[in-house]
């Protein structure tokens, strides 16, 4: 197969053209002149497909979050990195203060003098990798202030773009000593890709400001404190089953210190303390030092965006261990016999999605606005811990989940990779802890994801279902190539037919900023204006709405189809639309006739055909070209009793036929 890839690679540059090719141009067909014979009954239903099988997971690595998914636009709003001017860059007489604070976890504030030997006194906010603004479109500014001199002062309030232009400008008048929050509108005149904030003391006098914060007016849904709408708009186009959140890596954090803590990312924003990102300094190519969590996107918003995407939300906390890759220092472990604070971050999380709202975290969560349950059913414990450093600390959260929530559906770990010595041990140790589902990983390559469709199908099928929690084939530049996708699809179609023992898969990463990532390939990259949805994405997006309810039997020479002449397929029946729906991935260069034994189907029957293929295996959509490759989706009609089609070479194919 590898020999094939590389083949169909070479061939097919040979008829790479212009810069944005789409998807309807087809690579010049290898004709096939054997015709194979799939064989699929109806009428023998086979397991269940969890409705929530295919979804998303969510990790704030390449700015997903701050500076992505979470709509604010001003960096360090609160001056509360590491270094508190971090994103700006003060002038005149600036300094940063935290006497008498107005957020006590937020202490930090900037101070701004403006005197008579002083030319100008202001600050400039960089944004994430600039700002982004749209013409016409309304931002609302807010922010914190109080007079330290008894006379009102003046602010103005720019927005600039990189030729110092001012775009856009406001002036506020703030007065009294007490702290009072203040609002305007700004309404940009023309869209800039990377612009700069700026304020400038128009008077004289000394004043303090805190929590300085610029959002789109136009969030998702219109939240205040919301989410970037095209973003997700991508997300909900998915059609998502589950949201699995907040990471990752993150929740592990690069000591215990710096992990992810989910009762620090709810409540009043302002007051939500920052933490550092456990990527911003990481072991790939790129470092940043101003990669911190603002914790604005909480888990109260996680929950809130889990209900707009009709997603089950599956939240992943910390197990009392730092990261095990990064820190060795076992004096960075929580231990077993101190966990339980964390074993009651676990049951208060519960409490916080589940309770009633006369409950402790319950009433919490009612009066940030949802007085309702959220209504979760799945708990990870730990992210990609390994050893019996992991299963001695993992024990203690099961007895404690199970003994008060025992509907809570619990998700153990098998460890970082796919197979090996973690991976061997864990497995056993997950079956005897009667865990609910076990999360495993792969980033792997195409002959890896082509050569592991039948992965499951020789699984336990009476241990702990699997969660693949995270994966992604990764080619050698690592690039959301279609070469990539397709091999996705091709391995997806094993995690489809043994949907008996595969109950969840989510891709990984979700995001990446095109001016701000570390690490590829990514489901979805955005610049600060624009969104370009991957080959990968697309793959994604055609199993999930095609899911189906039940498993059918696909089969050739009585075989599941798992590589057979370079072809993949497996087939469901969707009892709710009284659909069959076929998938076939065609990884090889030739065009393949196969005639459909359809048990249980006669006569003709309409029905669609989702088609995605390139000419060239290293296509990919950029947010330049962000439709280079997508599905193309015809009408079909199909005889039951002589149903022949002509599968396309290096192709994605889902058919769904209405019975």
């Amino acid at each position: 197969m590898k020999q094939s890839i590389r083949k169909a690679t070479s061939l097919l540059l040979l008829f790479v053209g212009v810069a944005c090719l789409t998807a309807q141009k087809s690579v010049l067909p290898v004709p096939g002149t054997e015709t194979y014979q799939f064989t699929v009954d109806v009428n023998r239903v086979g397991a269940e497909i969890s409705p929530d099988m295919y979804g998303v997971f969510f990790e704030d690595i390449n700015f997903g979050a701050d500076g992505g998914l979470y709509a604010e636009l001003i960096k360090n709003r609160s001056f509360e990195f590491d270094h508190p001017f971090t994103g700006w860059t003060p002038f005149g007489n600036v300094t940063i203060q935290t006497k008498n604070p107005l957020f006590d976890r937020n202490p930090h504030y900037a101070r701004l003098s403006f005197e008579k030997e002083v030319t100008s006194t202001g600050l400039d906010n960089e944004g994430f990798r600039g700002i982004g603004v749209k013409e016409g479109e309304q931002y609302a500014l807010t922010f914190y202030a109080r007079t330290v001199t008894n006379e009102p002062i003046t602010l103005r309030f720019h927005l600039v773009d990189a030729a110092n232009d001012l775009f856009e400008e406001k002036k506020v008048e703030v007065k009294g000593k007490d702290w009072t929050k203040y609002s305007v509108t700004l309404t940009p005149n023309r869209s800039v890709l990377k612009s700069t904030f700026r304020l400038i003391m128009e008077t004289k006098g000394t004043l303090d400001l805190e929590h300085i914060s610029l959002f789109p007016q136009k969030t998702y849904n219109n939240r205040t404190n919301g989410l970037r709408a095209d973003l997700v708009q991508a997300l909900k186009d998915l059609k998502p089953g589950v949201f699995r959140f907040p990471g990752g890596c993150i929740v592990e954090g690069s000591n215990l210190a710096t992990r992810y803590q989910w009762k620090h990312s709810i409540g009043a924003v302002e007051n939500r303390p920052i933490n550092v990102n456990r990527w911003n300094y990481t072991f790939s190519h790129k470092r940043f030092n101003d990669y911190y969590q603002s914790y604005g996107l909480g888990f109260y918003e996680y929950f809130l965006l889990c209900e707009d995407l009709k997603a089950q939300p599956l939240p992943v906390l910390n197990c009392g261990l730092s990261c095990q890759y990064e820190n060795n220092d076992p004096n960075e472990n929580c231990p077993v016999d101190k966990l339980q604070p964390y074993i009651d971050d676990a049951l208060d999380l519960i409490e916080f999605a589940n309770g009633p709202a006369t409950s402790e975290w319950g009433k919490i969560r009612a009066e940030m606005g949802h007085p309702a349950s959220f209504n979760m059913k799945y708990l990870a414990i730990g992210n990609e811990q390994w050893g019996t450093l992991y299963t001695e600390r993992l024990e203690p959260f099961v007895k404690a989940i199970r003994a008060k929530y025992p509907d809570i559906q619990i998700i153990g770990g098998s460890g970082p990779g796919s197979e090996g010595e973690s991976y061997d041990f864990l497995w056993p140790e997950m079956k005897r802890m009667e865990l609910d589902l076990v999360d495993e990983h792969f980033y792997r390559s195409p002959e890896w994801f082509l050569g592991s469709a039948k992965r499951y199908d020789a699984y336990d099928r009476n241990g702990p279902k699997v969660f693949a929690g995270e994966y992604a084939c990764h080619t050698e530049n690592r690039e959301n190539s279609f070469l990539a996708a397709l091999c996705e699809a091709a391995f997806m179609t094993g995690l489809e037919r043994n949907a008996d023992i595969v109950r969840l898969a989510t891709y990984a990463p979700l995001f990446a900023h095109v001016d701000t990532w570390q690490w590829r390939p990514d489901l979805i990259w955005f610049d600060n204006h624009s969104v370009a949805r991957t080959p990968n994405y697309y793959v994604q997006q055609m199993y999930a709405v095609n899911a189906g309810t039940h498993v059918l039997s696909l089969t050739m020479d009585n075989e599941p189809l798992a590589g057979q002449k370079d072809m993949y397929a497996t087939a469901c029946l969707d009892r709710n639309s009284n659909e069959l729906i076929i998938k076939i991935a065609n990884t090889g260069i030739a065009q393949r006739r196969v005639k459909m034994n359809i048990s249980g189907l006669t006569g003709k029957h309409r029905g669609t055909l989702s088609l995605l293929h390139a000419m060239d295996m290293e296509t990919k959509n950029t947010v330049g070209c962000p439709d280079r490759i997508r599905p193309v989706t015809t009408d079909v009609e199909v005889d039951g009793s002589d149903w022949t089609l002509r599968l396309s070479p290096l192709s994605f194919s889902v058919y769904r036929i209405r019975l």
